[in-house]
């Protein structure tokens, strides 16, 4: 009996102390959902309580991978998607409707029918650990510890290796993970195991073969139904969200389409000029330095400006984030301060309510070196910067800095729901939404960077925030008030061109650029080529630090020589180009193909690009660049060599010149030049810029007998009538050119080598060529160069 006893009350003070050990490792998290954390088992359960409810689920990256290249950066954001909880059995189904396809009608039979027309999506279904009460409780660590980023597909993709998640070295991660009132927040540390195929992984992870990053799960509840969504329109300059209604009426457009922006409303509607009910409001990462740190708070705090001009006071701020606070907690809009092993995109990202258009956080990612780009190109183009001191770096950093504060607003700008407008810089900077090169002005014959990067919102800033967030006067409707904004567009002559008709390659519009500046492109060209000109020639040593090896001046030299390129690009899409905007019916329709005098301006700037004159290197610069230094090897933002170790000065020329003929030559603007002459109106033939004046244009340039002023320019042009010959018979072998210019392409092949059987020495070489090519044309590849040194974006590179 007493052993009996004994052994009873053993029993009782095991179960006691196991109790109180459970008790120990188990942390409880109240809020918008309860959930408890059991730190022996590594796992934590959840309660739920309102089924059928819909709410916001957010996946994203707390730490990345520090590649630009792979693409996975620290604060990265997946995209948020409506989801519920649904019963089935004993099993929870977190289910996302289909908010693509929707019936606005009042009829339940109707908006049924749509529901059951279209696919959804179960995104993880949980056995009910517990009931209780109408709350169930469900073990939610499989669906944490699942890779709901795509990290390791996106590895794949990148051809970078083929990667699992290997669960064993996989774990919750307790950190951030919180519970608050209105939402919820998870975090899992991922090791991904396999083997290494690409050199960006290896370059940014201590091993390789085994890659760890956080992932973040972020619960939300959903705004509330005080929202009032805006129509968008095609010249708003707006992002916008979209559905099919099929409630709509037969005679009424089917899909909708809102902006989207955050909510805003005036403390006095009928003011003029009010506060906010409550304003938006950024926080800047606190791991920013000085004094990037300042010149963001500036950059980004300009838009404040914009929505005065919308009668808002105060309504929109930047702070700095508050400490212990999480980033990527969607309380808080953030400006996170990413770091990567090479320079890559700043990029604006937002999480949206996919019903409305509402944005429910803003979160800017900004890459820490491209501030140092600009600070590179400052230090190549003035005259010998460190001649007197090491510590004379303020110049640089001044224009370094102003492009940060650029940059920070026009991220923002993104996360407040704003596209890009690159035709801004033909309208005097009149928005940070455009990609700004740097302005160069000439003084006494001196480079000058003291208005490189503009300062504070432009015109069409404040239209655009008018259009998202103003309020329409007394009794004018909402639809009145937002035509007048596209009136006040028109009456100030802003265009408007975003992403794809920029693009150089494929792009069409004559206004719309990439990093150029200034009205007319081919005058900014002429401009920057004297810019480049005065540059190379004051080029010295004292471009760089003492002590530094001359391999550094070699990289400092780079974005000099190749300064043009972006305004190479604004030239060309002159040519074959159109002017146009996003025009409705009842507006002027105003396109038409670009003046044929632009566009023989604009060849005539692109032709004095890739003369021999213009691509020669001075031989005081070329003596500064001896064989590269050990441990200073190349990078991908150097001159690539064909001649090893030594620079290489002939194969900078033609990497330019192939630059320039790969974007003169695109399949898609030769084809549009041929097109436009075939289908113009009669009378009209002075209008039209012909590809046979384009291709012989170039072949002048090319074939000059005057391009052997030393034995240097002749080396130069030969390199460039061998890549012109390459890109001719590319448009006849091609197929992605028309018949028209096939023949155009084959015109001028045919006259050069009737021209060359009169020549000798290296003509034979290129005739060689062209025989084989006529014979053979099967067999024929394009030669390719190496890759010009990485440029876009200017501030480094979305």
């Amino acid at each position: 009996m007493k052993s009996t006893c004994y052994i009873f009350s053993l029993f009782l003070f095991v179960s006691a102390f196991a109790k109180a050990q459970s008790t120990s490792n188990t942390q409880q998290f109240t809020g918008y959902y309860n959930f408890t954390y059991q730190e022996d088992k590594g796992s934590i359960t959840l309660v739920v309580k309102d089924l059928d409810k819909e709410f916001l689920y957010v996946h994203s990256l707390t730490s990345g991978l520090g590649s630009n290249d792979i693409g996975l950066d620290r604060g990265q954001l997946g995209g948020g998607v409506v989801v519920k909880w649904v019963k089935s059995g004993n099993k929870l189904l977190l289910m996302q409707p289909n908010l693509k396809y929707r019936a606005s009608s009042s009829n339940v039979d109707e908006k049924a029918s749509i529901e059951q027309a279209f696919a959804r999506s179960v995104l993880f279904g949980f056995e009910i650990k517990e009931s209780k009460n109408g709350a169930y409780t469900i073990d939610l660590t499989p669906f944490l510890m699942q890779d709901a980023h795509g990290v390791a597909k996106r590895l794949k993709d990148r051809r970078q290796g083929t990667y699992k998640l290997d669960k064993s070295r996989s774990a919750l991660w307790m950190e951030n993970t919180k519970s608050f009132p209105k939402n919820s927040e998870f975090e899992a540390m991922l090791t991904f195991t396999g083997t290494p195929t690409g050199r960006d992984v290896r370059s940014v992870a201590p091993d390789a073969s085994s890659i760890s990053v956080i992932q973040h799960h972020s619960f939300v509840k959903l705004p509330d139904a005080g929202y009032e969504p805006r129509e968008f329109h095609t010249r708003s300059g707006s992002f916008y969200t979209s559905y099919m209604d099929y409630s709509t009426p037969v005679f009424e457009p089917i899909q909708k389409r809102f902006i989207t922006r955050h909510r805003l409303e005036k403390k006095n509607p009928n003011a003029a000029q009010s506060e906010a009910v409550e304003p938006i409001v950024y926080y800047l990462d606190r791991g920013t330095p000085e004094p990037i740190r300042a010149a963001l708070l500036e950059g980004a705090g300009w838009w404040n400006e914009a929505f005065k001009s919308a009668g808002y006071i105060d309504a929109f701020q930047v702070k700095m984030l508050p400490e212990n606070a999480d980033p990527m907690d969607l309380r808080y809009n953030v400006i996170q301060w990413v770091h990567r092993s090479t320079r890559g995109w700043s990029y604006g990202g937002s999480i949206t309510d996919p019903r409305t258009g509402e944005i429910i956080k803003g979160h800017v990612s900004l890459g820490s070196l491209r501030i140092r780009q600009d600070f590179l190109i400052a230090q190549g183009l003035l005259k010998e910067p460190f001649k007197n001191s090491d510590d004379n770096y303020k110049p640089m950093m001044e224009m370094a800095l102003a492009r940060i504060r650029q940059l920070g607003a026009h991220e923002v700008g993104h996360t407040l729901g704003f596209a890009h407008n690159f035709a801004a810089s033909v309208n005097d900077r009149a928005s940070v939404m455009d990609y700004p090169h740097p302005k160069y002005d000439i003084l006494n014959g001196a480079i000058s960077l003291d208005d490189a990067y503009g300062v504070g919102m432009g015109s069409w800033d404040d239209l655009i925030v008018q259009y998202s967030y103003g309020n329409p006067n007394g009794n004018q409707s909402e639809s009145a008030y937002l035509k007048s904004i596209i009136k006040k567009a028109d009456f100030a002559g802003l265009k408007f061109i975003s992403d794809s008709d920029a693009r150089a390659t494929g792009g069409a519009s004559a206004s719309g650029h990439l990093w150029d500046n200034g009205s007319s492109p081919s005058e900014e060209l002429d401009h920057i080529l004297k810019v480049r000109e005065i540059a190379m020639n004051q080029f010295s040593i004292h471009n760089i630090k003492s002590g530094e090896p001359l391999s550094v001046l070699e990289d400092v030299f780079v974005p000099v020589y190749f300064a043009h390129r972006y305004q190479v690009e604004a030239a060309v899409k002159l040519i074959g180009g159109v002017e146009y905007g996003y025009l409705t019916k009842d507006e002027s329709q105003n396109f038409k193909v670009v003046d044929v005098t632009l566009q023989r301006q604009a060849l005539q700037s692109i032709l004095r690009s890739i003369e021999p004159e213009t691509l020669k290197i001075p031989s005081s610069v070329l003596q500064l660049f001896p064989p590269r230094a050990y441990g200073y090897g190349r990078t991908r933002e150097s001159f690539k060599s064909e001649t090893g170790v030594s620079f290489d000065a002939l194969n900078a020329a033609a990497t330019s010149v192939d630059m320039t003929f790969d974007l003169l030559f695109h399949p898609q603007r030769v084809n549009r030049i041929a097109t436009q002459n075939s289908t113009r109106m009669s009378g009209n033939n002075d209008n039209y810029l012909d590809l046979s004046t384009v291709i012989k244009g170039v072949s002048e340039i090319v074939f000059d007998s005057n391009n052997g002023i030393d034995s240097y320019e002749t080396s130069i042009a030969h390199r460039s009538q061998e890549l012109f010959l390459n890109h001719l018979m590319n448009l006849i072998a091609s197929t992605r050119t028309n018949i028209e210019v096939k023949a155009a392409a084959r015109n001028e092949l045919n006259s050069i080598e009737k021209e060359l059987n009169k020549r000798d020495s290296f003509e034979n070489q290129l005739l060689s060529q062209i025989k084989n090519f006529n014979t053979h044309p099967e067999l024929f590849k394009v030669k390719q160069l190496p890759s010009i040194p990485d440029g876009s974006p200017i501030g480094f590179d979305y």
